[in-house]
C-alpha cells in the first residue's frame, strides 16, 4: 500500500455576535481508535462536548473535524460526520440533544473523502435518514472512496448509496429550514457547500454557510490526466465561495480557519469571511500552480 497522507482540508467561518451555548464541561473523553488502514491525527478523533452555534444549529463533531446537527420541528439534519470511527459518538451526541435515531431525516455532506464521509454509511443504516449528494460524489461514496482522483485507494471508508441526487442550486427543506447546495468543485470535483438561514439568540436571521475545502494537498495541477480542467474547476470554486450568503462560515476542518471547538465556551476566536477564505486560498493556489509550472519548464 502506498504511504498514507493526511488531508489538509480547510474552510472558514465568520461568527456574528452570538452567545454560544455549550454543554457542561466534562472530563476529556478518550480519543477514538485509529482505523486499520487510514491513519489520522488524534484531534480528528478527539470527542468534545456538543455546543450550540445558532437556535437550531449545533456542532457535534470532534476537536478537529466538523459535524453539524440542525434540529427542526420535523426532525433533524446531519451535515458531515468525520472519520468512520465517529459513528457511535455522533449517535450519542444526537441522543444527548434529544434526537433519537429515527428523528434524523436528512444527511448532507461536503465531499466524499474518508475524514468527512467516513461514518455516513453507518449513520444512514442506523437512522434510515435520506442521504443527499451530487452525481460526482455519489460515485465515490458508492466505491467507499476507492480510485480517488488524487489519493487512489489510500483513504477508503465504508461505502454507501445516495438516496437523492442534487443539482447545483437545488434545495432540500425540513421543518421550515431550507438548505441550498452550491457546487464548489475545487478540493474534489464533487465538492459541495451548503447555506441555510438560522436565528441568533437575539432573534435576528443569520445566514450560515458550511463551505467545503479549497486546499490542494499534494495535487497535480499541471497536466493532470484524471482531472484535465482542475485549474478551471478551482477558479470556479473560488468564485462560488465569494458569492455565498455568509454571515457565519463553517468548514470541515475548524482549526484551520480559527475555530477551537475544544473550548466550547469560546470556540471561534478568529473569524474569517467567505471572501477572505476564497481570497487567501486562491493566493495559495496561485503560488502552488506557479511552483509546479516552474518545475515543468
Amino acid at each position: 500500500m502506498p504511504p498514507l497522507r493526511l488531508l489538509a482540508l480547510t474552510c472558514a467561518l465568520l461568527l456574528p455576535t452570538l452567545a454560544i451555548a455549550a454543554e457542561p464541561v466534562l472530563p476529556r473523553t478518550p480519543v477514538l481508535p485509529q482505523a486499520e488502514g487510514y491513519q489520522t491525527r488524534d484531534s480528528w478523533r478527539q470527542p468534545i462536548a456538543p455546543f450550540q452555534i445558532a437556535e437550531h444549529t449545533w456542532y457535534i463533531g470532534t476537536e478537529g473535524l466538523s459535524a453539524l446537527l440542525v434540529k427542526t420541528a420535523d426532525g433533524a439534519v446531519l451535515i458531515d460526520g468525520g472519520v468512520q470511527q465517529a459513528a457511535d459518538m455522533l449517535l450519542q451526541h444526537m441522543a444527548a440533544l434529544g434526537v433519537a435515531p429515527g428523528d434524523l431525516k436528512l444527511i448532507l455532506h461536503s465531499h466524499a473523502h474518508g475524514d468527512h464521509a467516513g461514518p455516513l454509511a453507518a449513520i444512514r443504516r442506523a437512522t434510515g435518514a435520506t442521504l443527499a449528494s451530487n452525481a460526482e460524489s455519489a460515485v465515490l461514496l458508492a466505491r467507499g472512496g476507492s480510485d480517488d482522483l488524487h489519493f487512489g485507494d489510500e483513504i477508503v471508508f465504508p461505502p454507501t448509496q445516495v438516496d437523492r441526487l442534487l443539482q447545483d442550486g437545488e434545495t432540500v427543506e425540513l421543518g421550515g429550514i431550507v438548505f441550498t447546495t452550491h457546487f464548489t468543485p475545487a478540493h474534489t470535483p464533487g465538492s459541495m457547500s451548503w447555506t441555510w438561514t438560522d436565528t441568533t439568540d437575539a432573534g435576528k436571521p443569520m445566514r450560515i454557510a458550511y463551505v467545503d475545502s479549497l486546499s490542494t494537498p499534494g495535487y497535480q495541477l499541471i497536466d493532470n490526466p484524471r482531472f484535465p480542467h482542475i485549474v478551471e474547476a478551482y477558479r470556479n470554486g473560488f468564485e462560488a465561495v465569494r458569492a455565498l450568503p455568509c454571515d457565519l462560515l463553517i468548514a470541515p476542518h475548524p482549526d484551520s480557519v480559527g475555530w477551537t471547538p475544544a473550548t466550547t465556551d469560546a470556540p471561534h476566536p478568529k473569524p474569517m469571511s467567505c471572501v477572505e477564505y476564497a481570497d487567501s486560498y486562491e493566493l495559495a493556489f496561485d503560488k502552488e500552480l506557479a511552483k509546479q509550472r516552474e518545475a515543468t519548464d
